[in-house]
Protein backbone atom coordinates (compact mmCIF):
# COMPACT_ATOMS: atom_id res chain seq x y z
CA UNK A 1 0.00 0.00 0.00
CA UNK A 2 0.99 3.01 -0.82
CA UNK A 3 1.56 5.84 1.88
CA UNK A 4 -1.13 7.12 3.84
CA UNK A 5 -0.74 10.61 4.34
CA UNK A 6 -0.72 12.01 8.48
CA UNK A 7 -4.12 13.50 9.37
CA UNK A 8 -4.90 15.83 12.17
CA UNK A 9 -5.64 13.59 15.85
CA UNK A 10 -8.90 15.99 16.69
CA UNK A 11 -9.35 18.60 18.86
CA UNK A 12 -8.04 18.59 22.49
CA UNK A 13 -11.05 16.72 24.62
CA UNK A 14 -13.09 15.89 21.31
CA UNK A 15 -13.96 12.08 21.72
CA UNK A 16 -12.43 9.51 20.22
CA UNK A 17 -15.40 8.23 18.10
CA UNK A 18 -15.63 11.69 16.12
CA UNK A 19 -12.05 12.31 15.08
CA UNK A 20 -12.81 8.37 13.53
CA UNK A 21 -15.69 9.40 11.97
CA UNK A 22 -14.03 12.70 10.78
CA UNK A 23 -11.41 10.69 9.95
CA UNK A 24 -13.36 8.35 7.83
CA UNK A 25 -14.88 11.19 5.76
CA UNK A 26 -11.68 11.42 3.48
CA UNK A 27 -10.19 8.12 4.09
CA UNK A 28 -13.13 5.52 3.47
CA UNK A 29 -12.54 3.37 0.38
CA UNK A 30 -15.44 3.61 -2.28
CA UNK A 31 -16.88 0.37 -2.06
CA UNK A 32 -19.90 -0.10 -3.92
CA UNK A 33 -22.22 -1.39 -0.68
CA UNK A 34 -21.31 1.16 0.58
CA UNK A 35 -23.57 3.69 -1.65
CA UNK A 36 -26.26 5.59 -0.70
CA UNK A 37 -29.02 3.87 -0.60
CA UNK A 38 -27.86 0.26 -1.20
CA UNK A 39 -30.73 -1.91 0.16
CA UNK A 40 -30.54 -4.81 3.00
CA UNK A 41 -30.26 -7.55 1.08
CA UNK A 42 -27.37 -5.93 -1.22
CA UNK A 43 -25.10 -5.42 1.98
CA UNK A 44 -26.20 -9.09 3.44
CA UNK A 45 -25.19 -10.22 0.21
CA UNK A 46 -21.79 -8.43 0.34
CA UNK A 47 -21.06 -9.33 3.95
CA UNK A 48 -21.52 -13.07 3.25
CA UNK A 49 -19.24 -12.68 0.46
CA UNK A 50 -16.41 -10.86 2.38
CA UNK A 51 -15.81 -13.49 5.26
CA UNK A 52 -12.17 -14.40 4.38
CA UNK A 53 -12.01 -12.82 0.97
CA UNK A 54 -10.35 -9.93 -0.29
CA UNK A 55 -12.58 -7.21 -1.58
CA UNK A 56 -10.95 -7.07 -4.85
CA UNK A 57 -12.09 -10.77 -5.32
CA UNK A 58 -15.88 -9.92 -3.71
CA UNK A 59 -16.21 -7.14 -5.81
CA UNK A 60 -16.82 -8.11 -9.26
CA UNK A 61 -18.77 -11.37 -8.75
CA UNK A 62 -21.06 -9.05 -5.81
CA UNK A 63 -21.88 -6.73 -8.78
CA UNK A 64 -22.76 -10.09 -11.02
CA UNK A 65 -24.92 -12.01 -8.08
CA UNK A 66 -27.08 -8.52 -7.64
CA UNK A 67 -27.66 -8.32 -11.49
CA UNK A 68 -28.69 -11.71 -11.29
CA UNK A 69 -30.45 -11.67 -7.80
CA UNK A 70 -31.57 -8.29 -7.21
CA UNK A 71 -33.72 -9.52 -4.02
CA UNK A 72 -34.14 -12.54 -1.98
CA UNK A 73 -37.15 -14.04 -3.49
CA UNK A 74 -35.47 -13.87 -7.04
CA UNK A 75 -32.54 -15.84 -5.24
CA UNK A 76 -35.13 -18.12 -3.36
CA UNK A 77 -36.13 -19.26 -6.87
CA UNK A 78 -32.28 -20.35 -7.86
CA UNK A 79 -31.30 -23.93 -7.88
CA UNK A 80 -28.03 -24.85 -5.64
CA UNK A 81 -26.07 -25.54 -8.76
CA UNK A 82 -26.82 -22.25 -10.01
CA UNK A 83 -25.34 -20.70 -6.87
CA UNK A 84 -22.63 -22.65 -6.80
CA UNK A 85 -21.68 -21.69 -10.19
CA UNK A 86 -22.17 -18.26 -9.63
CA UNK A 87 -20.10 -18.54 -6.33
CA UNK A 88 -17.32 -19.18 -8.62
CA UNK A 89 -13.97 -19.01 -6.75
CA UNK A 90 -14.72 -16.88 -4.21
CA UNK A 91 -14.14 -20.07 -1.91
CA UNK A 92 -15.73 -21.63 0.76
CA UNK A 93 -18.45 -22.15 -1.05
CA UNK A 94 -20.86 -23.83 1.66
CA UNK A 95 -21.38 -19.79 2.12
CA UNK A 96 -23.26 -19.46 -1.31
CA UNK A 97 -25.78 -22.60 -0.32
CA UNK A 98 -26.48 -20.62 2.94
CA UNK A 99 -27.20 -17.57 1.43
CA UNK A 100 -29.68 -18.99 -0.92
CA UNK A 101 -31.48 -20.74 2.13
CA UNK A 102 -31.37 -17.56 4.23
CA UNK A 103 -32.62 -16.06 0.91
CA UNK A 104 -35.75 -18.29 1.23
CA UNK A 105 -36.12 -17.88 4.81
CA UNK A 106 -36.40 -13.88 4.10
CA UNK A 107 -38.88 -14.93 1.15
CA UNK A 108 -41.37 -17.26 3.64
CA UNK A 109 -40.97 -16.11 6.64
CA UNK A 110 -40.59 -12.14 6.35
CA UNK A 111 -42.33 -11.17 3.08
CA UNK A 112 -39.41 -10.80 0.98
CA UNK A 113 -37.76 -8.41 3.36
CA UNK A 114 -34.64 -8.59 5.16
CA UNK A 115 -35.17 -8.01 8.51
CA UNK A 116 -33.47 -4.94 10.42
CA UNK A 117 -33.86 -6.78 14.38
CA UNK A 118 -30.20 -8.72 15.48
CA UNK A 119 -32.34 -11.20 16.85
CA UNK A 120 -34.51 -12.10 13.31
CA UNK A 121 -31.25 -11.92 11.52
CA UNK A 122 -29.51 -14.45 13.47
CA UNK A 123 -32.27 -16.80 13.33
CA UNK A 124 -31.34 -16.99 9.37
CA UNK A 125 -29.61 -19.65 7.94
CA UNK A 126 -25.55 -19.19 8.06
CA UNK A 127 -26.46 -15.90 9.62
CA UNK A 128 -24.12 -15.32 12.64
CA UNK A 129 -23.65 -12.46 15.42
CA UNK A 130 -21.40 -10.35 13.47
CA UNK A 131 -23.36 -10.72 9.93
CA UNK A 132 -26.35 -10.07 11.95
CA UNK A 133 -25.15 -6.61 13.26
CA UNK A 134 -23.31 -5.66 10.39
CA UNK A 135 -27.14 -6.25 8.07
CA UNK A 136 -28.99 -4.24 10.83
CA UNK A 137 -26.49 -1.39 11.08
CA UNK A 138 -25.35 -0.75 7.20
CA UNK A 139 -28.63 -1.69 5.55
CA UNK A 140 -31.09 -0.20 8.23
CA UNK A 141 -29.21 2.26 9.11
CA UNK A 142 -29.91 0.77 12.97
CA UNK A 143 -26.96 2.36 15.89
CA UNK A 144 -25.52 -1.09 16.47
CA UNK A 145 -22.04 -2.00 17.57
CA UNK A 146 -20.23 -4.50 14.90
CA UNK A 147 -17.18 -5.98 15.58
CA UNK A 148 -15.02 -8.04 13.46
CA UNK A 149 -11.40 -8.89 13.52
CA UNK A 150 -10.39 -5.54 12.56
CA UNK A 151 -12.16 -3.88 15.39
CA UNK A 152 -11.10 -5.86 17.89
CA UNK A 153 -7.37 -4.82 16.77
CA UNK A 154 -8.25 -1.36 16.96
CA UNK A 155 -9.50 -2.10 20.22
CA UNK A 156 -6.92 -3.60 21.88
CA UNK A 157 -4.34 -1.19 21.03
CA UNK A 158 -6.53 1.91 21.44
CA UNK A 159 -8.58 1.23 24.83
CA UNK A 160 -6.50 -2.09 26.38
CA UNK A 161 -2.74 -0.95 25.08
CA UNK A 162 -2.41 -4.65 24.05
CA UNK A 163 -0.42 -5.26 19.93
CA UNK A 164 -2.82 -7.81 18.89
CA UNK A 165 -6.67 -8.29 19.65
CA UNK A 166 -7.23 -11.66 22.41
CA UNK A 167 -10.14 -14.15 21.06
CA UNK A 168 -13.21 -13.23 20.74
CA UNK A 169 -15.22 -11.58 23.87
CA UNK A 170 -18.68 -10.50 24.62
CA UNK A 171 -17.59 -7.54 26.35
CA UNK A 172 -16.33 -6.63 23.18
CA UNK A 173 -19.54 -4.94 22.07
CA UNK A 174 -19.33 -3.09 25.41
CA UNK A 175 -16.06 -1.37 24.44
CA UNK A 176 -16.74 -0.85 21.30
CA UNK A 177 -20.07 1.02 22.19
CA UNK A 178 -18.33 2.78 24.76
CA UNK A 179 -16.63 4.89 22.00
CA UNK A 180 -19.38 5.24 19.43
CA UNK A 181 -20.84 8.70 19.18
CA UNK A 182 -24.05 9.94 20.57
CA UNK A 183 -25.79 10.83 16.96
CA UNK A 184 -27.52 8.61 15.45
CA UNK A 185 -26.36 9.13 11.96
CA UNK A 186 -22.45 9.21 13.39
CA UNK A 187 -22.76 6.31 15.35
CA UNK A 188 -23.63 4.08 12.79
CA UNK A 189 -21.29 6.07 10.84
CA UNK A 190 -18.79 4.81 13.35
CA UNK A 191 -19.66 1.22 13.20
CA UNK A 192 -17.82 0.87 9.25
CA UNK A 193 -15.31 4.24 10.34
CA UNK A 194 -13.32 1.97 13.01
CA UNK A 195 -13.47 -1.32 11.11
CA UNK A 196 -11.77 0.33 8.13
CA UNK A 197 -9.26 2.06 10.50
CA UNK A 198 -8.77 -1.44 11.15
CA UNK A 199 -8.57 -2.46 7.43
CA UNK A 200 -6.21 0.26 6.05
CA UNK A 201 -4.50 1.77 9.28
CA UNK A 202 -4.42 -0.34 12.37
CA UNK A 203 -3.25 -3.86 10.65
CA UNK A 204 -1.98 -6.78 12.11
CA UNK A 205 1.71 -7.15 12.56
CA UNK A 206 2.62 -3.86 11.21
CA UNK A 207 0.41 -0.75 12.23
CA UNK A 208 0.79 2.53 10.39
CA UNK A 209 0.38 4.62 13.46
CA UNK A 210 1.49 7.79 11.32
CA UNK A 211 -1.65 7.45 9.52
CA UNK A 212 -3.82 6.73 12.33
CA UNK A 213 -6.34 9.81 13.27
CA UNK A 214 -5.80 8.63 16.83
CA UNK A 215 -2.60 7.96 17.37
CA UNK A 216 -2.09 10.43 20.48
CA UNK A 217 -4.97 8.64 22.54
CA UNK A 218 -3.63 5.06 21.95
CA UNK A 219 -2.84 3.49 24.94
CA UNK A 220 -0.53 1.11 23.48
CA UNK A 221 1.49 3.78 21.77
CA UNK A 222 1.56 5.39 24.53
CA UNK A 223 2.29 2.50 26.74
CA UNK A 224 5.83 2.31 24.24
CA UNK A 225 4.14 -0.30 21.80
CA UNK A 226 4.61 -3.19 23.67
CA UNK A 227 5.51 -6.24 21.68
CA UNK A 228 2.39 -8.90 21.27
CA UNK A 229 3.47 -11.66 24.03
CA UNK A 230 0.13 -14.28 23.31
CA UNK A 231 0.71 -17.79 21.72
CA UNK A 232 2.22 -17.56 18.10
CA UNK A 233 -0.40 -16.63 15.47
CA UNK A 234 -0.77 -19.50 13.49
CA UNK A 235 -0.99 -18.90 9.23
CA UNK A 236 -3.33 -20.88 7.61
CA UNK A 237 -1.95 -22.26 4.17
CA UNK A 238 -3.63 -23.30 0.97
CA UNK A 239 -1.81 -25.44 -1.08
CA UNK A 240 -2.49 -28.93 -0.67
CA UNK A 241 -5.23 -28.82 1.90
CA UNK A 242 -8.42 -30.29 1.19
CA UNK A 243 -9.82 -27.08 0.59
CA UNK A 244 -7.59 -26.72 -2.52
CA UNK A 245 -9.00 -30.62 -3.36
CA UNK A 246 -12.56 -29.68 -2.46
CA UNK A 247 -12.22 -26.45 -5.07
CA UNK A 248 -10.48 -28.54 -7.79
CA UNK A 249 -13.43 -31.15 -7.64
CA UNK A 250 -16.27 -28.41 -7.86
CA UNK A 251 -14.33 -26.74 -10.71
CA UNK A 252 -14.64 -30.25 -12.84
CA UNK A 253 -18.73 -30.12 -12.05
CA UNK A 254 -18.74 -26.55 -12.50
CA UNK A 255 -17.54 -26.85 -16.19
CA UNK A 256 -19.69 -29.95 -16.90
CA UNK A 257 -22.99 -29.97 -18.75
CA UNK A 258 -24.78 -32.72 -16.41
CA UNK A 259 -23.50 -35.64 -13.87
CA UNK A 260 -19.93 -36.91 -14.61
CA UNK A 261 -18.60 -40.32 -13.56
CA UNK A 262 -15.89 -40.47 -11.09
CA UNK A 263 -13.30 -41.15 -13.21
CA UNK A 264 -13.69 -37.78 -14.55
CA UNK A 265 -12.45 -36.33 -11.31
CA UNK A 266 -9.41 -37.75 -11.37
CA UNK A 267 -7.28 -35.68 -12.82
CA UNK A 268 -8.27 -32.97 -10.54
CA UNK A 269 -5.94 -34.31 -8.13
CA UNK A 270 -3.74 -37.40 -7.69
CA UNK A 271 -3.89 -38.23 -4.10
CA UNK A 272 -6.74 -40.56 -4.23
CA UNK A 273 -7.21 -41.19 -0.65
CA UNK A 274 -6.94 -37.14 -0.46
CA UNK A 275 -9.71 -36.96 -3.14
CA UNK A 276 -12.02 -39.57 -2.13
CA UNK A 277 -12.31 -37.87 1.28
CA UNK A 278 -12.85 -34.28 -0.74
CA UNK A 279 -15.59 -35.98 -2.13
CA UNK A 280 -17.43 -37.51 0.35
CA UNK A 281 -16.77 -34.11 2.55
CA UNK A 282 -18.74 -32.17 -0.36
CA UNK A 283 -21.50 -34.90 -0.68
CA UNK A 284 -22.14 -34.55 3.36
CA UNK A 285 -22.14 -30.52 2.93
CA UNK A 286 -24.57 -30.71 0.07
CA UNK A 287 -22.25 -29.05 -2.47
CA UNK A 288 -22.29 -32.36 -4.62
CA UNK A 289 -25.14 -35.08 -5.42
CA UNK A 290 -24.54 -38.41 -6.59
CA UNK A 291 -27.35 -39.86 -9.10
CA UNK A 292 -28.82 -43.32 -8.74
CA UNK A 293 -26.08 -45.04 -11.72
CA UNK A 294 -23.04 -43.32 -9.35
CA UNK A 295 -22.31 -40.43 -10.83
CA UNK A 296 -21.47 -37.16 -9.70
CA UNK A 297 -23.06 -33.28 -10.06
CA UNK A 298 -23.68 -30.17 -8.71
CA UNK A 299 -27.28 -30.33 -6.47
CA UNK A 300 -30.38 -30.39 -8.37
CA UNK A 301 -28.72 -30.00 -11.72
Amino acid sequence: MSTLPVPPTGAPGEPVGEVIVDWYAGAARDLPWRTPGTDPWAVLVSEVMLQQTPVARVEPVWREWLARWPTPATMAQASPAEVIRAWGKLGYPRRALRLREAAVAITERHGGLVPAEVEELEALPGVGTYTARAVSCFGHHRRQPVVDTNVRRVVARLVHGQAEAAPARAADLVDIAALAPEDHDRAVRFSVAVMELGALVCVAGTPRCPACPVRDRCAWRLAGSPAYDGPPRRVQGFAGTDRQVRGRLLDVLRAASGPVPAEALTPAWDDAVQRSRCLDSLLVDGLVAQTEDGRFTLPDC
